[in-house]
C-alpha cells in the first residue's frame, strides 16, 4: 500500500433488518455494517497450490474471524513452517488473515483513501499546496442554504482563493481541488441526526474589490452572476470534493448546506497544484457602544428591588435556570422576534459574562447590568 493512504471496507449489511441489527456479530465473528482496515496482502503455498490471503484489522481490536485462514484454523498447518512462523500471529489483537475468496464473499465495498491530495508519479511524490478552513453554519446567522435560496445565500461563509500560477507556462488555466468536510457527524449520529446535504460555488471576484481583503460579497452580487463552478452535487456524505480547473484570478468559495436554517461545523481544505493565496473573507464589525457604568446597589430603584425578590427567590441570586425562565418568558411577548428562545448554554455565557463575584449565579448589581444591557438591545 502506497505511504499516506489508508484503505477500508465495508462488511456487507444486506442482512439488516433494522438500526438493532447494525454492528451485530456473524456466526464467523464478523461485525455487521462495520469498517474494517485492509493492512496486509500475501500468498502462500497452500496443499500444493498458490493461495492468495488478506490480512484485515478489526479496530475494535477483538472479535475476530473464525473462518478459514483464522488465527486458530487448520489451514496454517498446512504452510511451510518459515512461512507460518513469518505470517502467524494467534494473539487475540483484533488483526486476522482470510482467503482472497471469503473477501470477495464477505464484504461489498473497498476504499482507498488518501489523507491529503499528494500523490506518486512515477518514483516521484507530488506535493500539494494546501489552505485549511474553519467555519461554522448557524440558523438566523451563517446558515443561507443554496443558490435556490438567494435571500440568504449570501449569508454563507465566504472565503477568496488567489490562483496566481498557471499549470503550463503561457496557458491560463490552474488546477486546484476543493474538499468541505463536515465535523463532529459521528457524535450528532448518536443523537439521532443524520449527515446535513452541503457542497460549494465559486464565484469570480468583481474587479472592483480583486485585491482587497475583508470584503464579505451581498445579496445583490449573487443575484446577477453565475458561479464559476461548483460541486458535482449537494450530497449528504460527511466530505464533498471536487477537482477543478479555473483561469488566473481571485475567485470566492460560498459551502453551504442545501437548505438554510441547518446548524453545523465544517471544515474547508483547497489544494493548488501551484501556490495560492487564500483568506476568510468578512465584514469589519463595528458597533457604537454606550459606555459602561459601575452600578451601586444604593442606585438601584425600590421598584427594581422588588422584582428581584420575586425572580431570584430566597438565596436572592439568580441561577442559570431561573436566567433561562425569565429570558424565555420576556421574548415570548415579543412576536416580532422570531426565535426559539434562549439556551442553557446562552444563559450560562451570560452568567459567566456578568458573574463579577464567581459565585456562577447574578446577584443584585450584576443582574441589574444584564437587565440594562437587555433592554438596550431590545429596543
Amino acid at each position: 500500500m502506497l505511504e499516506g493512504r489508508y484503505s477500508r471496507l465495508v462488511l456487507k449489511c444486506f442482512e439488516i433488518t433494522s438500526s438493532s441489527d447494525m454492528e451485530a456479530v456473524t456466526f464467523k465473528k464478523l461485525v455487521k455494517g462495520h469498517a474494517y482496515s485492509v493492512t496486509g496482502v500475501n500468498e502462500v503455498t497452500y496443499r500444493g497450490n498458490p493461495t492468495k490471503l488478506v490480512r484485515i484489522r478489526n479496530p475494535w481490536g477483538e472479535v475476530e474471524w473464525t473462518g478459514p485462514w483464522s488465527d486458530n484454523s487448520r489451514e496454517w498447518d498446512y504452510v511451510d513452517k518459515s512461512v507460518k512462523d513469518q505470517l502467524h500471529n494467534r494473539s487475540e489483537d483484533g488483526e486476522f488473515w482470510m482467503s482472497f475468496t471469503d473477501f470477495l464473499r464477505e464484504f461489498n465495498r473497498l476504499e482507498i483513501c488518501n489523507l491529503t491530495a499528494d500523490a506518486l508519479q512515477n518514483t516521484q511524490m507530488k506535493k500539494w499546496n494546501t489552505a485549511l478552513f474553519g467555519g461554522e453554519w448557524r440558523r438566523g446567522s451563517t446558515a443561507g442554504g443554496c443558490r435556490n435560496y438567494p435571500a440568504s445565500f449570501w449569508l454563507n461563509p465566504q472565503f477568496k482563493i488567489k490562483l496566481q500560477h498557471p499549470d503550463t507556462p503561457g496557458k491560463p488555466d490552474c488546477s486546484f481541488l476543493i474538499a468541505l468536510m463536515q465535523k463532529d457527524r459521528r457524535k450528532k449520529r448518536q443523537e439521532g441526526k443524520d449527515m446535513e446535504t452541503i457542497g460549494f460555488a465559486l464565484y469570480e471576484v468583481p474587479e472592483e474589490f480583486v485585491g482587497k481583503s475583508g470584503v464579505h460579497l451581498k445579496r445583490d452580487f449573487f443575484l446577477t452572476h453565475a458561479s464559476s463552478a461548483r460541486s458535482e452535487q449537494f450530497i449528504n456524505l460527511r466530505e464533498v470534493s471536487s477537482r477543478l480547473r479555473l483561469p488566473v484570478g481571485e475567485y470566492i468559495v460560498v459551502p453551504s448546506t442545501f437548505e438554510p436554517n441547518k446548524d453545523g461545523d465544517f471544515v474547508l481544505r483547497v489544494f493548488s497544484e501551484k501556490p495560492a493565496g487564500s483568506e476568510e473573507l468578512d465584514d469589519k464589525v463595528v458597533a457604537d457602544l454606550p459606555a459602561e457604568t459601575n452600578v451601586d446597589e444604593s442606585q438601584i430603584d425600590a421598584g427594581f428591588k422588588n422584582l428581584f425578590r420575586q425572580l431570584a427567590g430566597a438565596d436572592m441570586e439568580i441561577s442559570l435556570n431561573e436566567l433561562q425562565t425569565i429570558l424565555n418568558r420576556i421574548i415570548s411577548k415579543h412576536k416580532d422576534l422570531k426565535t426559539d428562545g434562549f439556551s442553557k448554554e446562552a444563559c450560562r455565557s451570560m452568567i459567566n459574562l456578568m458573574d463579577a463575584d464567581g459565585s456562577g449565579k447574578l446577584g443584585l448589581t450584576e443582574f441589574h447590568v444584564l437587565w440594562q444591557k437587555i433592554t438596550r438591545y431590545l429596543s
